[in-house]
């Protein structure tokens, strides 16, 4: 079974994270943050995988710890909840628009982190979110799953970038995520 359960508890947050990916339940996310809750079930939904997320962070000094801790959980639980890889397609990539936004995303389960982000925000906040977490967002979940991850979006509207954003990461996820075969996708034989 490809799941994980996660916990992770500091001064700052308190982070839980179920992950299934498996069984596209309906995502149950509670971060305290709107925007970043929309941000999150647009994410499972579109991968395709059931996930509960329920974080509980220091919000009056503002959403960084809660987003980027929620990220570093999320990415960990990724990590565990593939196993030994065996049978996934490993690579994916994907253009995604909403409106006049358009975000790619290319990314492989290679447990080597990295992050190329290159994305601006018109609009510095979205509804209570800074629109600059995102990027520290995607990179806890690279660094924390092992993600080579790229993302790029232009478009004249913060909401339509992030969100074009996390769907296409959500895409890649569940192409990357598929099993088509048996055996790790690798020339080394592991990942």
């Amino acid at each position: 079974m490809r799941t994980a359960s996660i916990l992770r508890e500091t001064k700052e947050t308190r982070v839980s994270v179920t992950l299934d990916l498996d069984n596209a339940a309906a995502p149950n996310i509670k971060t305290g943050i709107g925007f970043f809750d929309h941000m999150l079930t647009a994410l499972f939904f579109y991968a395709k995988i059931g996930a509960t997320v329920d974080v509980d962070g220091d919000l009056y000094v503002d959403a960084h710890h809660s987003v980027e801790d929620c990220g570093v959980v999320i990415g960990q639980a990724l990590r565990e909840a593939c196993g030994d890889k065996a049978g996934i397609r490993r690579f994916a990539d994907c253009h995604l628009p909403m409106d006049e936004a358009l975000a790619f995303c290319a990314l492989d389960i290679s447990n080597r982190a990295y992050l190329a982000f290159d994305a601006e925000f018109p609009q510095a906040v979205i509804g209570g979110y800074d629109a600059c977490l995102t990027a520290e967002f995607f990179r806890a979940v690279a660094v924390n799953a092992g993600l080579t991850l790229h993302l790029k979006a232009s478009g004249d509207n913060s909401h339509h970038i992030t969100e074009a954003l996390f769907k296409a990461f959500g895409v890649c996820l569940r192409n990357a995520l598929t099993i088509d075969g048996g055996g790790v996708s690798s020339t080394k034989g592991v990942l």
